[in-house]
């Protein structure tokens, strides 16, 4: 028996076991007799209808599930792990202990379908009763394709898929997503939605210098976004599009650079349109790079700023899912922040969904959440909404 968890009931809703419907007698039209009498004709009496009741919402669960939470199953909604294929499995022990949302798969495997949905299965088991796991990796193509093998196709780069049709994308789209769900992944942290500037589309380490990009003319990159979410959503895989609000106007790499600045993008920026085609699309994810952006929230890195979280990604684009980070255990970008520091900064800024790579940092990540929320009534209310959008995405993959 697994000890500290409180198991939560999922929620049903009231139903109505009947309606009490009242007879009635169809009369004839009146007929005067002989006696004069005129007989009065039978009339329906109305019976009024007991009012039904709404079945919940998926938000609705989500909301009454976060509530019944204790702070350290709510504290974990917020963080997501990694591990190779091999490392999987033991990472059972860390979802049940932190009460994890998700773990994704990374490195590069030849494996296979099958194998990866077996190496996911005990941390999927350990997940809290009613809420999938977020089972998630990097299948975006070319250069970044984590799951190769048996059942897998060779996945083009984002950039050879620019040049076809987007009708062409959505479809290919969604045949990878069926190869991802039958290995149990049900989130595809793609597709990449940076445009790169012209000043440095032969200077961009992170994205064009590795084919990342569906395009340079925004319209044109947006409509493969919208395509390949659409089609991954088809296949029953949602989709993380990053990293916002873009790495296509910056020189140096946030994996291996310690600061990163883009100059160039602004609230206003075309090169936006790509990942407001996303969310339009129905994208349940937006993860949210680590770089600094000048002219929207100058010396704050965006995973940090409440402009660019609340202000641009939720306010100007209307972004209601849930808001992850990229990597910030390895990422040279962030180290100048304790794991602790990383998690509480990210969650104020208006994030959910912490990826860290690192297994290691998670005990100083848990518990930080936990301290803060109690010792601040403002983060934890922010906590808890991020629960909530968390919780919601987990629940609509139960379908």
């Amino acid at each position: 028996m697994r000890r500290g968890r409180r198991r939560v009931r999922p929620i049903v809703p009231a139903l109505l076991v009947g309606l009490l419907l009242a007879g009635c007698t169809s009369g004839s039209p009146a007929v005067a007799p002989a006696s004069g009498v005129v007989r009065p004709t039978a009339t329906r009496t109305a019976t009024p209808v007991p009012a039904t009741t709404a079945a919940p919402t998926v938000a609705d669960r989500a909301e009454a599930l976060v509530a019944a939470m204790t702070p350290e199953e709510r504290a974990g909604q917020a963080l997501m792990t990694a591990g190779t294929v091999q490392q999987l499995p033991g990472l059972a022990s860390a979802v049940d202990r932190y009460h994890l949302a998700g773990v994704m798969v990374r490195g590069r495997s030849g494996a296979g379908t099958a194998a990866v949905a077996r190496a996911f299965a005990p941390a999927r088991a350990a997940a809290r009763d009613g809420l999938p796991l977020l089972t998630a990796t990097d299948q975006e193509g070319g250069t970044v394709q984590v799951l190769t093998g048996p059942g897998f196709s060779r996945i083009p780069s984002a950039v050879e898929q620019g040049r076809g049709s987007a009708s062409a994308t959505r479809s290919d789209a969604e045949r990878w997503g069926r190869q991802l769900a039958a290995a149990g992944v049900r989130l595809d942290l793609a597709p990449v939605a940076d445009v790169p500037c012209a000043a440095t589309l032969h200077d961009n380490p992170p994205v064009a210098a590795l084919g990342r990009q569906y395009s340079s003319d925004p319209a044109v990159a947006g409509s493969h976004v919208a395509a390949f979410v659409a089609g991954m959503r088809a296949a029953g895989v949602d989709t993380a599009v990053k990293h916002f609000p873009g790495l296509g106007c910056v020189t140096r790499n946030t994996d291996t650079a310690a600061r990163v600045v883009d100059s160039a993008t602004t609230a206003e920026s075309a090169r936006l349109r790509s990942f407001a085609d996303g969310v339009a699309a129905g994208t349940g994810f937006v993860m949210v790079s680590s770089a600094e952006y000048a002219r929207m929230d100058p010396g704050t890195s965006a995973l940090f700023s409440s402009r660019i979280i609340q202000g641009t990604l939720r306010g100007r684009l209307g972004f209601d899912g849930v808001v992850m980070s990229d990597d910030v255990g390895g990422a040279a970008a962030v180290r100048a922040w304790t794991p602790a520091q990383r998690a509480v900064r990210f969650v104020r800024a208006g994030g959910d969904l912490v990826l860290d790579v690192r297994p290691a940092d998670l005990p100083a990540m848990h518990a930080a959440l936990v301290a803060t929320a109690h010792d601040d009534g403002a983060f934890a209310r922010a906590l808890t909404a991020a629960a909530v959008r968390v919780v919601t995405a987990r629940l609509r993959l139960a379908g």
